[in-house]
């Protein structure tokens, strides 16, 4: 695809894992021309992670707690520091646990809204600064389908998601007059190694759910997500993409599948 991205400088957090969404966004970033700067809180899986994904452009690891607020300015200043300043930024970094609400202790919770949102307010606020010097900019931010649909057993995980939800729309209203563009996405069931325990127990289940009745891979991600990046996506902000294959689009949506194959 050729969305004109080329010679932007794109940052994306929580991109260490090589089988994870935001390999594949920084991924479908490098195939579109962006410089871009990968971050994560491991310092050694960021480095092999940058080592693989070398092969597609240039790009640049800088170790990042995205949840803390001098650790994620020095990111930004490194970035803009190497590449000369930041035109995009996906805050993908997020974690999710697997309990119950009332089993948890005050610590977890604050750890899941420290990860999953304060990194993303961070993030945001921080970018801006920077977008704002080059006369506007793209921000994109990780929700879940958790955000529109509670989960029973990782409650804390869908609350920080509805936050972000809230805060991208806030954003994109509070940056438009900087001609920053706020966007978000949710993701289906996308086969990675956070989600993997979570496939092994349910995936038959997982699918029935899901109108094209298969799951997800990162890298239909990381295409949708370069999309919303470029211009092709301009008059889009305040809004969020689902990358589902359906999931939940209607109430039954393994009906046309079971009268498919009735016979």
């Amino acid at each position: 695809m050729e969305y004109g991205l080329g010679g932007k400088v794109a940052g994306v957090s929580g991109a260490a894992s090589i089988k994870g969404i935001g390999f594949a966004i920084a991924k479908a970033l490098l195939a579109e021309g962006c410089k871009v700067f990968i971050s994560d809180i491991s310092a050694e899986r960021l480095e092999e992670a940058k080592q693989e994904l070398a092969r597609f452009g240039e790009v640049l690891a800088i170790p990042c707690d995205v949840s803390d607020e001098a650790s994620v300015q020095g990111m930004f200043k490194a970035a803009e520091e190497h590449f000369g300043g930041v035109d995009i930024f996906v805050s993908n970094a997020g974690i999710y646990p697997q309990k119950a609400l009332c089993e948890m202790s005050a610590g977890e919770w604050d750890t899941v809204m420290n990860v999953n949102l304060r990194s993303v307010f961070l993030c945001g606020r921080e970018a801006q600064k920077y977008m704002s010097k080059r006369g506007g900019g793209v921000l994109i931010n990780a929700a879940s389908y958790a955000a529109i649909l509670g989960s029973a057993g990782s409650g804390a995980y869908a609350a920080s998601k509805s936050a972000v939800y809230s805060l991208t729309k806030t954003l994109a209203a509070e940056l438009a007059p900087y001609h920053i563009r706020v966007c978000g996405f949710i993701p289906g069931v996308i086969a990675t190694g956070m989600t993997q325990g979570v496939i092994d127990e349910r995936g038959d289940a997982l699918q029935s759910q899901i109108a094209l009745r298969r799951l997800g891979e990162p890298q239909d991600v990381g295409n949708a997500v370069a999309f919303l990046c470029s211009d092709a996506a301009s008059y889009l902000t305040g809004m969020f993409l689902e990358i589902t294959g359906g999931k939940f689009c209607v109430q039954n949506p393994d009906y046309a599948w079971k009268m498919l194959n009735r016979d």
